[in-house]
């Protein structure tokens, strides 16, 4: 008799691994806190944190500098040379050039002579990256270097109470390899858009970015609730069966609302926005790193990437971790 599968759930990974090796992360120097923005707008630390989370975000620097920092970190934690890199992916909303691409010029920066670009899928990036790694390796290649990197004072208008309050800059880059033993393994992902909402968040060309806070947090609470079942589904998950979850760091509150729904724990969740802000597609590693310095995250253990930008785009990826 035939078996019905319709609804089991479909591995979607290949025949080898995905693993790892090396994670980096850099903020600027200069830090812009939530008394500093007081001279410049009608609010208070007080008014910022409650509807936040977040008390400082840094600015300064470039998106190819602080790539290349946080790059150069993931390398040597990897204990990998600039020539062991085959493919360079960028995911950034705030590129230094509207062309060329801002990955080429870091890859030289590094003396990586390999493949680089730029990925834009706003504040959901990173994973996007990540899934697009795992492909490359599926098709042969050996490590792909995954960078979130972010220079978004650039587009930010620091007087606007609205947005001001909200964005930062950082970067985090990530060495993903091949893992042969099969230990590590990009359990399962969903990528997702609708770009019936790009007039939520958005900036043109030449000016800074503008924001429907209130539609932007009744969406993103959605996106996540969806994207987040739809990868535990298609890995037989429940939410019991996940270690950690890294989430792009963007409001406290659109983590508590979406958390509530989903059944997930603060307690088992990497949170730095208080000190960094919304570093858009850098939030996320940036909070993978701070949870491996902690030593928060263990071989076997299955973590939870979940992003949500403009666009509107959205990603979930699990994936279990190996040594």
């Amino acid at each position: 008799m035939a078996t019905d599968t319709a609804n089991a759930p479909r591995p979607m990974g290949g025949p080898w691994g995905l693993k790892i090796t090396g994670v980096g992360a850099v903020l600027p120097e200069k830090v812009l806190t939530n008394k500093d923005l007081t001279a410049w707008m009608d609010t208070s630390d007080e008014w910022i944190r409650e509807r936040t989370g977040i008390a400082e975000r840094r600015i300064g620097g470039s998106t190819s500098g602080l790539s290349t920092e946080a790059a150069q970190i993931a390398l040597a934690n990897a204990g990998l040379d600039p020539g062991d890199i085959d493919q360079v992916i960028l995911a950034t909303t705030s590129p230094d050039h509207i062309c060329p691409g801002t990955a080429p010029a870091v890859a030289r920066e590094l003396g990586i002579l390999a493949g680089a670009f730029d990925l834009q899928a706003a504040c959901s990036g990173w994973v996007y990256g990540l899934v697009m790694a795992n492909g490359l390796l599926l098709q042969g290649m050996d490590r792909v270097l995954v960078i979130g990197a972010e220079s978004l004072d650039r587009i930010t208008d620091y007087h606007d109470r609205g947005t001001g309050i909200l964005f930062g800059n950082g970067a985090g880059a990530a060495v993903v390899e091949r893992d042969e033993t099969g230990a590590g393994q990009l359990l399962s992902w969903d990528l997702g858009s609708n770009g019936n909402y790009v007039h939520i968040l958005y900036a043109d060309h030449g000016d800074v970015l503008q924001m429907d806070g209130r539609e932007v947090f009744r969406q993103a609470v959605k996106v996540m609730q969806r994207s987040a079942t739809a990868s535990l589904d298609k890995a037989g998950m429940t939410a019991d069966d996940i270690d950690l979850i890294v989430p792009h760091q963007a409001n406290i509150r659109i983590v508590e609302a979406a958390w509530k729904k989903l059944g997930f724990s603060m307690d088992k969740t990497a949170m730095v926005l208080e000190r960094t802000g919304n570093t858009s597609a850098a939030s996320i590693p940036l909070a993978l790193d701070d949870a491996l310095r902690a030593g928060r995250v263990n071989p076997g253990d299955n973590l939870l990437f979940l992003g949500f930008g403009a666009g509107m785009t959205w990603a979930s990826a699990i994936v279990r971790w190996a040594e």
